[in-house]
């Protein structure tokens, strides 16, 4: 019942936004505007309008993907990784000579754990390389790519995680891995949800139904999402 619930809204949804003809009569929104302005949707509504298509991974090479590069603000000589570890830090680390960190705290949501040591954890990417691949990156540019595994432009798409939770999950969809803290699966939920649509990324049956599980357990969750440039 509940996922028919979220099914309906959807389509209410669809049937909201403007027709091609409509589209087409309208003055065009600055593209810049729609690339900054977050989109907001219960969970149900947004796990809903994930389009589905049969993953298929022919062809996938873990260096199709390059990262991590100079990331976001290459002046300060710090990659991606690194980057991700200071934005996240829950305290500040000290940053020495070729972007080392020492000290600091961060905090794993995946299994409720905090860490100490930057070298302990692990930046996943919130949907793996590989499953991009299968749900649609296969047909990117490799600058298209690049700009993926490297994504610092929403908070969800990259996550300081343990070593050990991030190897467990390594390239698994909901449909085969969930976070091992029960109190950690709206979120993560939510934020699979919003990457796959940030990045136009469609899901396979099985990752769908799962995530609607989630969803109906979940009533209150916001998915925000920005699409990506």
């Amino acid at each position: 019942m509940k996922r028919s619930a979220f099914a309906a809204a959807a389509f209410a949804l669809t049937l909201s936004l403007p027709t091609a003809a409509q589209a087409a009569a309208q003055p065009a929104a600055p593209a810049l505007v729609a690339a900054v302005v977050p989109q907001v949707l219960p969970i149900g509504v947004a796990v809903s309008s994930l389009p589905l298509a049969v993953e298929d991974r022919t062809g996938y090479q873990r260096t199709s993907f390059r990262h991590w590069n100079a990331g976001a603000i290459p002046a300060d000589g710090c990659n991606t990784r690194a980057e991700v570890l200071l934005a996240e830090a829950v305290v500040y680390p000290e940053i020495g000579p070729g972007c080392t960190l020492t000290g600091g705290t961060w905090w794993s949501y995946y299994d409720e754990r905090e860490v100490t040591l930057a070298g302990a954890l692990d930046i996943d990417h919130m949907v793996p390389l590989a499953e991009a691949w299968d749900s649609g990156a296969r047909s990117w540019t490799a600058q298209r790519r690049e700009a993926y595994a490297n994504d610092q432009g929403q908070p969800a798409s990259l996550v300081a995680v343990t070593a050990r939770s991030n190897r467990s999950k390594a390239d698994q969809d909901p449909a085969e891995w969930l976070p091992p803290s029960a109190d950690a699966l709206c979120r993560y939920g939510a934020e699979w949800t919003a990457t796959k649509l940030r990045w136009g990324l469609a899901v396979d049956e099985a990752e769908k139904g799962r995530l609607l599980d989630i969803a109906a357990d979940c009533g209150g969750t916001n998915v925000e999402f920005t699409p990506a440039p």
